[in-house]
């Protein structure tokens, strides 16, 4: 297996890499140069037709794309421990929580990404109003997830899981691009450290 990927801040591949290292699993990453525009090359679209990172490519030519179905694929092969959940219903509300981080949370981040910060003014035709009111959706997405942690450790729960990996490269990622996280959303503050202090944050 081949694993393409970027480095650091780059959201998506990091959630892999910090998967990898919760399983155990040594894959290590090709790396695809975001800065000279590689993941749109023919050769990169061959593999995923998007022009994205992270892709998968198996041994037999299949590649895998999007993150949390590459970390599915392999959670398959290494079930131990299992980061989707255990039982059929622990599943079932990974996949929940996850959908939930991806449109209150991160959907917000990306949006200010798109069309509010000055890196991506050269890729797209930025609507620089709607990007900075994602500010405050963003803000409203870490009032939700605060009042959720107030009752749990994680995110999905007692354990810490796929979910988690998913809501803490978003919260990197948004203070990287200037979304820092308030102090006032003292939940999400104590949970952030705690999963931060985990050896799988700096993978």
């Amino acid at each position: 297996m081949i694993l393409y990927g970027a480095p650091n801040p780059a959201p998506n591949p990091r959630r892999v890499r910090i998967f990898l290292a919760e399983k155990g699993i040594d894959l290590p990453e090709t790396p695809v140069d975001l800065m000279k525009r590689e993941h749109k090359s023919p050769e990169h679209r061959a593999r995923n037709s998007l022009g994205q990172v992270p892709t998968l490519v198996l041994d037999d030519g299949a590649a895998i794309s999007e993150t949390v179905a590459i970390c599915r694929y392999l959670d398959e092969l290494h079930p131990d421990p299992p980061m989707f959940g255990a039982t059929p219903v622990e599943r079932a509300l990974t996949d929940m929580w996850i959908r939930r981080i991806e449109f209150v949370v991160m959907n917000p981040v990306g949006m200010f990404w798109r069309h509010a910060h000055p890196r991506t003014a050269a890729l797209i035709k930025q609507h620089k109003d709607f990007g900075e009111s994602n500010r405050e959706n963003y803000a409203g997405g870490l009032s939700w997830l605060d009042r959720e942690l107030a009752e749990r450790p994680f995110v999905g729960g007692e354990a810490y899981g796929m979910a988690d990996i998913c809501a803490l490269t978003t919260v990197d990622f948004a203070d990287w691009i200037g979304l820092p996280l308030p102090e006032k959303f003292s939940n999400v503050k104590a949970w952030h450290e705690r999963v931060s202090a985990r050896p799988s944050a700096t993978a």
